[in-house]
């Protein structure tokens, strides 16, 4: 098989990965806000109430959910096209151009800073989150199911499972645009050594052109 065609299908196989990965983003995150009635536990704090027990919640913006989220949406819709477009190309038995392999690989790189960011974002609120949920409870997880805010009335029934699945799924994404960056960058260099080469090529045939075409020199 040729060197294009595994790097097709590498690319396919990573988009589909990417989508999968950025379902486990959207959904739990959608269901955490669902469920904290619009509020985002992600670098949410509060102080623990000695009189009835209960967690007094300074909320973090909303933002740092939105933009998991939004991150997630956008990653879905970028491996969805991308696994559409590339399904194409390996049915017609081709493959993008040289531009548009150069405009992939840039836009990788900018879709791993963005997934990268996001899994920080997570991974940080909710470290937040759990280090005032652990002065009450042994562990960040034993908090769920647990009535600890009447007053927002929240539910906390699932929060450590789904911002456990999006922290999972928002460093799994990042590396799987790690791998699809190197698989985009290989086919520029690719691209750039097979241009080198015609080149050559091109050059070697005037060559040889013009020395056939030079004057035999006088006995």
């Amino acid at each position: 098989m040729a060197l294009t065609n595994v790097l097709l299908l590498s690319q396919i196989a990573g988009y589909i990965v990417g989508l999968i990965l950025s379902l486990c983003i959207i959904v739990p995150m959608s269901m955490h806000q669902d469920e904290f009635n619009g509020h985002c536990l992600l670098f949410s704090k509060g102080e623990w109430q000695e009189v009835d027990g209960q967690l007094l919640v300074s909320w973090a913006s909303r933002a740092y959910c939105d933009y998991v989220i939004v991150v997630g949406v956008l990653m879905f819709l970028v491996c969805l096209v991308q696994i559409y477009r590339m399904s194409l190309f390996l049915y017609r038995g081709q493959d993008s151009s040289f531009l548009s392999a150069f405009v992939e690989a840039v836009g990788c790189v900018a879709l791993c800073a963005f997934v990268v960011t996001a899994a920080v974002v997570v991974t940080l609120g909710f470290m937040t989150w759990c280090t005032n949920i652990v002065q009450r409870f042994p562990s960040c997880e034993d908090a769920a199911g647990q009535d600890i805010d009447k007053v927002d009335k929240i539910s906390t029934n699932g929060f450590y499972m789904e911002i456990g699945m999006a922290q999972f799924g928002a460093w799994g994404l990042f590396a799987t645009c790690v791998g699809l960056a190197v698989f985009s960058t290989l086919k520029v260099c690719r691209y750039h050594q097979l241009q080198n080469i015609q080149v050559s090529m091109y050059r070697e045939r005037q060559r040889l052109v013009h020395e056939g075409d030079a004057p035999a020199q006088p006995e």
